[in-house]
């Protein structure tokens, strides 16, 4: 039996338009209610906020994810209503090259490639690649899985998906498309070898 190797998962929600939110970073125009949430609060509890997990009355399962991390912008919603462990039920990281953690239980890196690739070396869960997109495109060389919450708005403009990474095409294999009566879909996506899906 093969060793299993942690997965870098970028679980984001998105635009019909690609992008992951305004381009003053909120993101109110995704729809909060509808058919698609109850999925977000079981099959990706993992991936709710604590304090969110908290109002909800309910426990992460801890059975898809079990490390997040983030860039600076994504951490820094919480921070700015005084929330410095959003993801207390995690490990925790964030990446920055400019501040440092005020809570010793997030770890802050500089280098965001070198410590993904060192945690999908630890025994563990899969790894939340929570935003933004900035560090997505940092990050996509080190990206398993996408996993997308495509919601039935067009933006217009706002932040990409992948923020302003340079044309360099990977190659994903779709796995799985489900769509709610709210409109949203939700499609899963694994990295394969570029060109490999055409393969006969």
């Amino acid at each position: 039996m093969g060793v299993i190797v942690r997965e870098l998962v970028y679980y984001v929600a998105a635009s019909v338009d690609g992008y992951i939110a305004a381009p003053d970073g909120s993101f109110d125009a995704f729809p909060v209610e509808g058919d698609h949430m109850q999925v977000l609060f079981t099959e990706f509890a993992d991936a709710l906020p604590t304090h969110v997990l908290a109002a909800l009355g309910i426990e992460a399962p801890k059975n898809r994810f079990d490390t997040v991390i983030q860039g600076w912008n994504s951490y820094n919603v919480g921070l700015a209503v005084g929330i410095d462990s959003p993801y207390a039920h995690l490990h925790e990281y964030v990446a920055t090259r400019s501040r440092t953690s005020s809570n010793p239980a997030v770890t802050f890196t500089d280098d965001a490639v070198a410590t993904v690739r060192n945690l999908k070396q630890e025994a563990g869960l899969d790894i939340y690649l929570c935003g933004g997109g900035a560090l997505a495109g940092a990050l996509l060389p080190e990206i398993d899985r996408i996993i997308l919450k495509r919601n039935p708005v067009v933006l217009g403009a706002g932040i990409p998906l992948f923020g302003n990474t340079a044309f360099e095409p990977a190659g994903f294999q779709p796995v799985t498309s489900r769509t709610f009566r709210s409109g949203v879909v939700i499609e899963e996506y694994e990295r394969t070898p570029l060109g490999a899906a055409d393969a006969s």
